[in-house]
C-alpha cells in the first residue's frame, strides 16, 4: 500500500519559518513535490525535486524563500519555508511520481498524493 504522510504544518507569524516533511512508503518515487491550495483557489505548484535531488524547481512566488530536499534513505522529502507571508497560507500537499518525468511542475505527472497539512501564516 502506497502512502505519503505529511507533517510539520502549523500556525506561524509572518517572517517565521516552518519545515514540512513527507514520508513515502510502498513505492519508489522518481520525483517528489509540494503543491498547495488556498481557500477558494486552485491547487498550485510550489516546489519539486527529482530522484537524486540535483534537479529542483520552484514556483516564482517561493523562490529564494523555500528549499526542497530529499533523503532517499528515509524516502522522505522536506520543504523548508522561510520568510513566510500571509499569502503562503494554504493546505500543502506532498506528491510523488513513480515514472520519470521532466514536467515536475505539472500536477498531472504525480500519481500519489498525501492527505495535506495546513500552514497558516498570521500577519
Amino acid at each position: 500500500q502506497v502512502q505519503l504522510v505529511e507533517s510539520g504544518g502549523g500556525l506561524v507569524q509572518a517572517g517565521g519559518s516552518l519545515r514540512l516533511s513527507c514520508a513515502a512508503s510502498g513505492v519508489t518515487l522518481y520525483a517528489m513535490g509540494w503543491f498547495r491550495q488556498a481557500p477558494g483557489k486552485e491547487r498550485e505548484f510550489v516546489a519539486a525535486t527529482n530522484w537524486s535531488g540535483v534537479r529542483t524547481y520552484y514556483a516564482d512566488s517561493v523562490k529564494g524563500r523555500f528549499t526542497i530536499s530529499r533523503d532517499n534513505a528515509k524516502n522522505t522529502v522536506y520543504l523548508r519555508m522561510n520568510s513566510l507571508k500571509p499569502e503562503d497560507t494554504a493546505v500543502y500537499y506532498c506528491a510523488g511520481a513513480a515514472d520519470r518525468t521532466y514536467e515536475l511542475g505539472d500536477a498531472n505527472q504525480y500519481s500519489y498524493w498525501g492527505q495535506g497539512t495546513q500552514v497558516t501564516v498570521s500577519s
